[in-house]
């Protein structure tokens, strides 16, 4: 591996040796890190490999065990998240921590509301939130309720807020995760603008895709523990990933095989009432790895919540095997075989303070107990049968929050899938998760296909649709703009049609 030298600047962040333990747990081992004004150094490893752990040490959020740091040239060792942002080092976390109920402006500037002779100065507070969202792409009042945006709005609200704190360094973990190309797009503008004021930047992402694109130096974390520093953000994709794991990867993706299944679904000239999606038509066949490809605003989500009894539907048909459904709920699509894994798993797939074994037995009573009593035996011996299934590292009784974003997905699949469907709708099923675990997650969905289910693909990660999918229909403004087979799809092929 060829790694640079890791640099020791008098100004910017620098930290030196930096251990964490949690009783007899090591989570962070000797960790070296430096940071000069004006650069972005992306922060790579597995979910566990130490990243999250390294930020909540710069951002106060957790002391280190031994180890230590300076900024711009003095001693820093932040007692807290307020002391850090005192400092000018500020944390935009993975996991969005916005207040539901209260609009954009009040969120962006909430515990530091500006003031105007003696009252909340209001205007000059919609007024600046206005600025930093339209500067990332999001054109939207900022008296908007947070609960009423998805949850690529709400990311950008959340990037905003950083913003409109004045730091001079900021560590961004996983800040495209629910945002899409142009949303994307805005945010490495942003970010550059910033680099040329002198702002710092650590950059964690599981997007090795953008890594190239925004960073300009890499640091790889295994175990713990850093095993390798890159001088250049300029390296080869395997090299980041078997750097990662601590393995050669011949494969990412699961091998497309022959498809010759019956079709099971059937679309046609679907429309929704706000126009979110227009005379879409597409079939899906059993064993088949249908993908759906789209710049955000598409109406990808849309269309699949419709098709699942979520959203409603103005005109159209949808059939299964041959069958008429018109869903009128969630209830419906699920008694004709249809289940959707929803973009948000914490908010709409999983009850995290529940365990493994709730979690996956959760609306599969009948299955647990056919006898109709529902026993903690009987939803252990249920769980456990799918947690061997589908690989997830953890035990029946295990809180679902104490799990990686990885095996919370296996979670949602596990639960999904032990309902025996016959169509599965993954919206999103890698989102905010490690390389590691995506590769396990994309031999999940091929080994679905090779059992016989339908399976759709919704991804804004376009190398995933393009790599598991053996067709791929493109969506833009709620339109089908074509389907295209796995040889035919391309980077060019779909975006030329995403952005018709």
């Amino acid at each position: 591996m060829s790694n640079g030298d890791t640099p020791g600047p008098s100004e910017g962040l620098s930290i030196r040796r930096i251990t964490k333990h949690y009783g007899p747990i090591t989570v962070l081992r000797d960790v070296d890190l430096d940071v000069r004004p004006g650069e972005v150094v992306a922060v790579l490893g597995e979910n566990g490999a130490g990243k999250s752990t390294v930020s909540s040490v710069i951002a106060g959020l957790v002391p280190p065990t031994s180890g230590t740091m300076t900024w711009n040239g003095q001693p820093y060792a932040p007692t807290s998240p307020a002391d850090a942002l005192h400092q000018g080092i500020g944390l935009i976390h993975q996991e969005m921590r916005l207040l539901p109920d209260l609009s954009i402006a009040e969120n962006v500037f909430v515990g530091r509301l500006p003031t105007k002779n003696g009252r909340v100065d209001r205007a000059g507070m919609a007024r600046r939130a206005a600025e930093n969202l339209r500067s990332l792409g999001l054109d939207v009042s900022p008296a908007t309720l947070v609960r009423d945006l998805r949850v690529a709005a709400q990311q950008q609200v959340e990037i905003a807020k950083a913003l409109t704190l004045n730091a001079r360094f900021l560590i961004f973990d996983e800040p495209t995760a629910a945002l899409g190309g142009g949303e994307t797009d805005h945010l490495f503008a942003q970010i550059e603008r910033l680099k040329l004021g002198g702002m710092g930047f650590i950059y964690i992402s599981h997007r090795l895709d953008e890594i190239a694109r925004i960073a300009d130096r890499v640091v790889v974390l295994r175990d713990g523990h850093v095993v390798g520093y890159y001088a250049t953000a300029q390296v080869p994709v395997k090299t980041l990933v078997e750097a990662m794991v601590g393995r050669s990867l011949e494969r990412m993706f699961p091998t497309i095989e022959p498809l010759n299944g019956k079709e099971v679904l059937r679309v046609e000239r679907l429309t929704s009432p706000a126009k979110t999606f227009t005379d879409v038509s597409f079939s899906v066949k059993a064993g088949e790895v249908f993908g759906v490809a789209g710049i955000v605003g598409a109406g990808r989500t849309e269309l699949m919540r419709a098709i699942a009894g979520a959203d409603p539907i103005a005109s159209g048909t949808i059939t299964v095997e041959g069958k008429p459904l018109v869903p009128k709920s969630p209830a419906d699509s699920l008694a004709a075989g249809i289940v959707l894994v929803p973009e948000d798993r914490k908010a709409q797939g999983l009850v995290l303070e529940h365990t493994i074994g709730d979690n996956i037995a959760l609306g599969n009573y009948p299955r647990v107990a056919p006898s109709g009593f529902v026993t903690p035996g009987a939803v252990r011996r249920f769980a456990d049968e799918n947690i061997r299934r589908f690989g997830i590292k953890g035990s029946a009784g295990q809180p679902a929050n104490h799990l990686s974003g990885g095996n919370q997905q296996k979670v949602v699949l596990a639960k999904s899938i032990a309902r025996r469907p016959k169509i599965v709708i993954l919206d999103e099923p890698t989102r905010g998760i490690d390389v590691g675990a995506r590769a396990q997650i994309y031999d999940v969905i091929a080994a679905l296909a090779r059992e016989g289910l339908a399976v759709i693909v919704v991804s804004s990660d376009l190398d995933e649709v393009l790599g598991l999918s053996h067709r791929v229909m493109v969506l833009s403004r709620g339109m089908n703009r074509g389907i295209l087979d796995h040889t035919q799809a391309n980077r060019i092929s779909v975006m030329e049609r995403a952005t018709h």
